[in-house]
C-alpha cells in the first residue's frame, strides 16, 4: 500500500526516453496468457497435421527393430551404435514437432513487443532472494489478482472440456476393446476437438489479460512532474541531443530554403561555388534573400532556379558579396541595391520581351 500515494503522483504519461529505459531493462508489456494460447495453438497444428506422421514414423522405426532384432548387435560397442542409430531416427522425428512449438514462442513474443535481448531480468539481486521481500510478493495485491485470474482461467477451461468430453463418453468406453489404429484416430479427432474449444476460451482470456496487463505496464512507466521536468532538463544539456536538435533545425530550415527557390525572381552565382537567390517585387522595399549555399547546396539551387525558368545570372563578385553579407529571409544591404537593381531590371526586360514574342 505504501507504493499508492507514489503511484497517485505520477499524473504525465510516460517520454520515449523513459519507455526506451525500461525496454533497455527487459521492462516491456507482456501477457503469459497470449504465450499459453500460442502453444496451444502449436499443440493443435501438432494433434491436427503432424500427428499422424509422427506416430507412423515411430512406429516404422519401432516396427524395423522388432522384426530385426535377431540381427543386431549389441554386445559392446555395437549396443551403443544402436542406442545411437534409433535415438537419432527418433530424434529425427521428433524434432518437427519442437520446431512448430519454438516458432509458436518465438511468435508470442514478438507480437507482443519488438525484439528485445536484456541480462536486466536475469541479474542476481538481493531482493530476490530475500525471505522478506519474497513474503511481500507473495502476499501482495498482484498475486491476489493472478491467483483469482488462474481459478478463472481453470474454471472456464474446465467447464468446455467437461462441455466437449461428455458427449464423447460412449465412445471412450468402447476404445479399450477397438483396433490400436483406430483408438488412435479417435483420440486425435477428440484432441483437436477438445483443444478448438479450449483455444476459443484461451482467446477471450489471453485478449483481456493482454489488455489488463498493457494498461498495467503504462501505469508503471507513469512519471511525475517533477520527473517530467527533471529529464526535460537533462536532455537539454545533453550535448548529442542539442547536436540532433540543431540538425533538424537546419534541415528543416534548408527544406524550407529550397522550397522558396522556384518563387524567386533571379538566381546570382559564382557560378558553382556560390549561389544566392533573391526576390522583388513592386510592394517590397528592397530585393529579399530567399536562399543561398555553397557547393553542392548551390548547385541544388541552381538545379531547382533552372527547373522552374528562374534566371540565372553569374556575377562571381556580387555573388561572393550576397553570400558573405546577408542572410535568409532578410534584405540585402543598401551597398548592393545598385549591382543588384541592374540585374533585376535586366531580367525584367527579359521577361517582357518574352512576353512580347
Amino acid at each position: 500500500m505504501s507504493d499508492a500515494p507514489e503511484q497517485d503522483s505520477k499524473t504525465e504519461d510516460p517520454s520515449q526516453k523513459k519507455l526506451e529505459d525500461a525496454r533497455k531493462k527487459g521492462d516491456v508489456a507482456k501477457s503469459q496468457e497470449v504465450t499459453t494460447w500460442f502453444m496451444l495453438v502449436g499443440t493443435a497444428i501438432i494433434f491436427s497435421a503432424l500427428a499422424p506422421w509422427t506416430a507412423s514414423q515411430i512406429s516404422a522405426s519401432l516396427q524395423l527393430v522388432l522384426m530385426n532384432a535377431d540381427q543386431f548387435d549389441v554386445d559392446g560397442s555395437g549396443f551403443a551404435g544402436f542406442v545411437t542409430g534409433l535415438g537419432l531416427s527418433l530424434i529425427g522425428v521428433i524434432l518437427a514437432p519442437l520446431a512448430v512449438l519454438y516458432i509458436c514462442g518465438l511468435a508470442a513474443n514478438l507480437v507482443q513487443h519488438r525484439p528485445l535481448l536484456s541480462t536486466e531480468p536475469i541479474t542476481p539481486k538481493l531482493s530476490k532472494i530475500s525471505p522478506l521481500a519474497g513474503a511481500k510478493r507473495l502476499f501482495s495485491i498482484d498475486a491476489l489478482i493472478n491467483f483469482g485470474k488462474g481459478l478463472i482461467k481453470i474454471s472456464l477451461v474446465g467447464i468446455v472440456v467437461f462441455m466437449v468430453a461428455w458427449p464423447e463418453r460412449d465412445r471412450l468406453d468402447t476404445m479399450m476393446t477397438a483396433d490400436p489404429l483406430i483408438i488412435l484416430a479417435d483420440v486425435q479427432e477428440m484432441a483437436v476437438k477438445i483443444l478448438t474449444a479450449v483455444l476459443l476460451v484461451v482467446t477471450f482470456i489471453a485478449g483481456a489479460d493482454f489488455l489488463y496487463m498493457r494498461q498495467k505496464w503504462w501505469k508503471r512507466q507513469m512519471m511525475t512532474v517533477q520527473e517530467t521536468r527533471d529529464e526535460y532538463k537533462q536532455m537539454e544539456g545533453d550535448p548529442h541531443v542539442k547536436g540532433r536538435i540543431r540538425q533538424l533545425r537546419q534541415e528543416k530550415a534548408r527544406k524550407r530554403m529550397m522550397a522558396a527557390v522556384p518563387d524567386s525572381t533571379v538566381v546570382i552565382t559564382n557560378p558553382t561555388h556560390f549561389a544566392v537567390a533573391l526576390k522583388y517585387d513592386k510592394s517590397m522595399p528592397a530585393p529579399i534573400c530567399v536562399a543561398k549555399g555553397a557547393d553542392a547546396v548551390a548547385l541544388r539551387i541552381r538545379a531547382l532556379a533552372k527547373e522552374s525558368d528562374v534566371p540565372i545570372i553569374e556575377n562571381p563578385p556580387l555573388a561572393r558579396a550576397l553570400f558573405a553579407s546577408v542572410d535568409v529571409d532578410q534584405i540585402i544591404p543598401a551597398d548592393h541595391y545598385k549591382a543588384v537593381a541592374e540585374i533585376i531590371g535586366f531580367v525584367m526586360r527579359l521577361k517582357k520581351s518574352s512576353w512580347r514574342a
